[in-house]
Order: C-alpha cells, then sequence, then structure tokens
C-alpha cells in the first residue's frame, strides 16, 4: 500500500512538473520569436537597397540573375555561404548581400557579378563573418601570446 501511494505522488509530481515546463516553454517561445523577428526586421530596413520582394519578374533582370548565380555556384573554391549569397537585379542594376568568409570571397563573388551585369552596376552589400573555427583558433593564438 505504501509503495503505490509513493508511485502515485511521484508520477502526480513528475506530470505537475512537465506541465510546468511545457507552459513555461509555451509562454516563452513567441517572446523569443518576437524578440529574433524584431532583430531581423530591423537589420532588414536598415539596409536601403533593393530587397528579393523589389525584384520584378522582368526577363532580362531574372536572366541576369540566374547567369550571376550560375558563375558563383560555379566556382568551387567559394565556401557555401558564398554559394548563397542574395542576388537582386532590379532594372539591370545588381545588389549582392549575405556573409561570406573572407575579403577575397566578397571581391570574386563581386568581380563574377560585375562580369555578368557589367562595370558600375553592381553594388555589394557583403559581410564578412568570421567562422566559429577562425574565432576559436584567434582565441587560441591570442593566449599564446
Amino acid at each position: 500500500m505504501l509503495v503505490r501511494q509513493f508511485k502515485n505522488r511521484v508520477s502526480a509530481g513528475l506530470l505537475s512538473g512537465a506541465m510546468i515546463m511545457t507552459l513555461a516553454g509555451a509562454s516563452l517561445s513567441p517572446m523569443l520569436f518576437a524578440q529574433e523577428k524584431a532583430v531581423s526586421t530591423d537589420r532588414n530596413s536598415k539596409a536601403n537597397g533593393p530587397t528579393a520582394d523589389n525584384q520584378k519578374n522582368d526577363k532580362e533582370d531574372l536572366q541576369m540573375v540566374k547567369k550571376i548565380r550560375q558563375a558563383i555556384v560555379q566556382d568551387k573554391s567559394l565556401s557555401t555561404a558564398a554559394h548563397n549569397v542574395k542576388v537582386v537585379v532590379v532594372h539591370g542594376q545588381v545588389t549582392l548581400r549575405g556573409p561570406v568568409r573572407s575579403d577575397a570571397e566578397k571581391q570574386s563573388v563581386e568581380a563574377k557579378a560585375a562580369e555578368v551585369a557589367g562595370a558600375g552596376k553592381v553594388t555589394n552589400e557583403l559581410t564578412v563573418a568570421a567562422s566559429a573555427k577562425g574565432e576559436k583558433q584567434a582565441q587560441v593564438d591570442a593566449s599564446k601570446k
């Protein structure tokens, strides 16, 4: 009899604990999502250039996007991040956005876009994002000094 009462109390305690954790997670989840969305929206609103939403289905612009994207993806020396940059073309003007691994990649992607679009028609808004591995190595190097 005592064993049964003990099991019932433990089960009830675990169940109520699980419910509390579920409710806490459910109430935090929308707040975290809203905060993440606000950061994302804020970042995009600061960029004054065109976004993918601005790109119309203009045949020439879409062809240019396709050619630039092909040129970028065909270069296997570029990182996955560089292969996935945003390419937006509006009335023949190209805007490049997104993270790349290095300044060399940034220049390479811009050169490929300029090769297709023409000189002076590319706005480079690419950012060099430090990789976690690179940051860790820099910390190790700094600690050795």
